[in-house]
């Protein structure tokens, strides 16, 4: 069943590779309908997804390399169901996004549908070797969306981006080599790694669990492993973008929990650690985004403050803070995708990002101003959004482990609110600007996909309760494998 999620949109970029037809509208529809249908199977198998089981479900397994010990192994728990569903999600609103791509657009879409299918290989695999493939495959379309369709210094953005997740990914790779050293068998099966990590001295574990904490946490990103973020952010077409901070980040995230599933003795002897790391990225991603004028290089910074939310909540080890973690995995990826969706459509229209260049757009643009306003009170985290719900679970976790010290959780949230009222307020206060007042609003397209994301931001704060119960019972095992 995981088979066919991963084969339509690969069957369907072969398709658009080979189809006659050199219609921009006609490519985008195809895509659009693949990507649809990848999210309708995905709705689907949720259907089917048995609530309160902490078990892999929909598993499937063939033989890669018997001999090396790999293979094809597929399976959804409550932590990649979520990511599945936000990963589809995603791609059909940066397709929907994708109006203004004109030049080279066959190998745009045909990108954009390989990079879904490599997504989705990392949330459903369940053997680190075929982990680590899927991992690696996101760089090859990435990297051609940015050097191919991006801004000026889109060569410079898009190496940048390579270098330095291959950089991280070394340390991954190695750390899984020596795990799978130590596994029963030699198998790359993640159950096996972790089997065989158990009987290492918590030494050798904490070593390697530094080395997938490098490889993930380049791709969070959190503090000082965030380099390429803000330059492959801005260089980036903005429906990429959306992946990109939406669901390509998430990856980081969703991997450092296995890591800690696959090494719990490492994590417990260094989660004073994370947490330092986590509320100083909190932090200092939320000063460089308070800084900034350009509003997606605000947006980008604000990732790395969003992610020490993740980070904290998964450094927390309980019910709580692993909750939050994976609600705000789920949240940032909708706040992000809105607001890279909604300035990529501003700039399209002015060609500018600079946040002085604009003042009282909600007298041009009211539908734009209505949703802006809303993605940046969710990326506040104020109650009836997403954030909230997150941040609360992050909040309490963190509280119940540590204490008074995650007061700093909160001056975060107070510097995400400094730079969100200056930013609404500059944008849609005072007189209207020369040059800006025959700016059209969202067409019909726009404005469905904006509302898709709004629409989750704001039923995820206001009915939690489905998606808190999808995620419970793997939250639940894994935090009694910490004892809380």
């Amino acid at each position: 069943m995981l088979r066919i999620l991963l084969l339509l949109p690969l069957a369907s970029a072969l398709l658009l590779a080979v189809l006659p037809t050199g219609s921009v509208r006609a490519l985008r529809a195809v895509a659009g309908i693949a990507a649809s249908a990848t999210l309708g199977y995905a709705i689907w198998l949720l259907s089917g997804f048995e609530i309160g089981d902490p078990n892999i479900q929909f598993p499937e397994t063939h033989a890669w390399n018997p001999r090396l010990g790999s293979a094809f192994t597929l399976g959804v728990d409550g932590f990649s169901m979520p990511m599945v569903l936000l990963a589809a999600l995603l791609t059909v609103v940066a397709i929907l996004a994708s109006g203004n791509i004109r030049k080279r657009a066959r190998g745009y879409y045909v990108l954009l549908l390989l990079l879904e299918t490599a997504i989705l290989g990392v949330f459903t695999a369940r053997d680190w070797s075929l982990f680590y493939v899927f991992w690696e495959l996101t760089l090859i379309p990435l990297f051609f969306l940015i050097d191919r369709y991006g801004g000026a210094n889109r060569s410079k953005a898009a190496l940048n981006f390579v270098l330095y997740t291959m950089g991280g990914s070394v340390f991954m790779l190695v750390a899984l080599l020596m795990l799978y050293d130590a596994a029963p068998g030699h198998s790359f099966a993640m159950a096996d790694l972790a089997a065989g990590a158990v009987r290492l001295p918590e030494e050798t574990q904490i070593w390697l669990f530094l080395g997938l904490l490098i490889g993930f946490g380049v791709k969070m990103p959190i503090f000082p492993l965030h380099g390429w973020l803000p330059l492959a952010h801005v260089e980036a077409p903005s429906p990429v973008s959306i992946l990109l901070s939406g669901i390509l980040l998430k990856m980081g995230s969703y991997g450092l929990i296995r890591a800690a599933e696959t090494l719990p003795a490492a994590v417990l002897a260094l989660q004073g650690w994370l947490a330092v790391i986590a509320l100083f990225s909190l932090i200092y991603g939320g000063l460089l985004a308070w800084k900034q004028r350009d509003l997606k290089a605000m947006v980008a910074y604000s990732s790395v403050s969003h992610m020490g939310v993740v980070l904290l909540g998964i450094a927390a080890l309980n019910t709580a803070g692993l909750t939050g973690a994976v609600m705000q995995m789920v949240a940032h990826g909708l706040v992000a995708g809105a607001l890279f969706l909604l300035i990529g459509l501003l700039y399209e229209r002015t060609h500018t990002r600079d946040i002085a260049d604009y003042s009282s757009l909600v007298r041009v643009m009211p539908r734009f101003a209505f949703f802006t306003v809303l993605a940046f009170i969710a990326a506040v985290g104020l109650p009836g959004t997403a954030g909230f719900v997150a941040e609360l679970h992050a909040l309490i976790g963190g509280f119940a482990r540590w204490g008074g010290w995650v007061v700093v959780l909160s001056l975060g949230v107070l510097v995400s609110a400094a730079y969100a009222v200056r930013t609404v307020g500059r944008l849609f206060t005072g007189p209207v600007r020369a040059g800006m007042h025959d700016i059209p609003d969202l067409s019909r397209t726009e404005f469905a996909a904006a509302a898709v994301l709004s629409a989750g931001i704001v039923v995820l704060g206001i009915f939690p309760a489905p998606a808190l119960a999808l995620i419970s019972a793997s939250v639940g095992q894994l935090a009694r494998v910490f004892g809380a």
